[in-house]
């Protein structure tokens, strides 16, 4: 019994702080969806009425679908960006610390540092990035007022800002592989694709799918490039469920709506999360106990 209350004592104040940071107030925000509340309203108990009200809103689909487009153009884009980089990495670079600090940069800034600099850099009329494209003979990016391109920074601009988490996750699973496995491939005759199909790929599959889990997770919580960017428009056209959120709050006062909402967002999350979890037990565990 003494190491296990050993262990409890010491695990005692990480799960205090889950359950003070995470668990109550998710259980209260959880409350508060079955209700109808606002600054200075009386709060009503409506059952799931806020639930009902989301179902048959159009502008909350129209966010829902944003998100799933906007993160899974995200999420796929950078497991591929972080794939090849990682092989590429991996293969040997010239100053490969001074390399790997510049690819993982990015990352040390925060988002509002980030988006400010890339309004400024793509600003419509004197920005260097519509100059640059300007210079070369394409149109520049109107991201204030045509929907398509106001999408296309979103996503360029939330791909750079967390491709150094997907590429370190990868680099460091590929750098873990045996030489053996490639040197044993090349004395097969295997080439390069061959084993990259083969040997890498299945090998970095567990990694992968880590990856692509935290990246799913986090983007549907994506907030601080859109609503500092775009602020959901033109014409909420890239407005995602954390804007929509936010707006039910902040702007119409809507805490039971709002609360709501964060409960249909972390469920979706959820079930994307469990699916490629399930996916991944059964490539790590029970494939090998086969």
């Amino acid at each position: 019994m003494r190491p296990r209350l050993v262990h409890h004592a010491l695990t005692a104040p990480a799960q205090l702080l889950l359950a003070g940071f995470i668990l109550i107030p998710s259980l209260y925000v959880g409350w508060l969806s079955l209700h109808s509340a606002g600054f200075g309203k009386p709060t009503v108990f409506v059952g799931l009425a806020n639930y009902t009200t989301l179902l048959g809103d159009a502008a909350f689909w129209r966010s829902f679908w944003n998100t799933f487009v906007l993160v899974n153009l995200i999420v796929y884009l950078e497991l591929a960006l972080g794939l090849a980089l990682a092989l590429l990495f991996a293969s040997g670079v010239p100053w490969p610390r001074l390399m790997i600090a510049i690819a993982l940069a990015p990352y040390a800034m925060s988002e509002v540092v980030t988006v400010t600099m890339w309004k400024y850099m793509f600003e419509p009329d004197a920005g260097i990035a519509n100059l640059a494209l300007r210079a070369i003979g394409l149109p520049a990016l109107e991201w204030a007022t045509n929907a398509l391109h106001a999408f296309t920074m979103i996503v360029l601009l939330a791909v750079w800002h967390h491709l150094p988490f997907t590429f370190l996750i990868l680099y460091t699973a590929r750098l873990a592989l045996p030489r053996e496995l490639y040197e044993a491939a090349s004395l097969d005759g295997a080439r390069h694709w061959q084993q990259f199909w083969y040997v890498t790929l299945p090998l970095l599959m567990p990694a992968l799918l880590v990856a692509l889990i935290f990246r799913y997770i986090f983007g549907f919580r994506i907030f601080s490039e859109v609503w500092l960017l775009t602020q959901g428009g033109p014409a909420r056209s890239t407005e995602v469920l954390a804007v929509y959120l936010y707006e039910q709050d902040f702007s119409y006062h809507e805490l039971g709506a709002a609360s709501a909402t964060g409960w249909m967002m972390l469920l979706l999350s959820l079930a994307v999360a469990l699916y490629y979890l399930r996916v991944a037990y059964q490539r790590m565990f029970v494939n090998e106990a086969a």
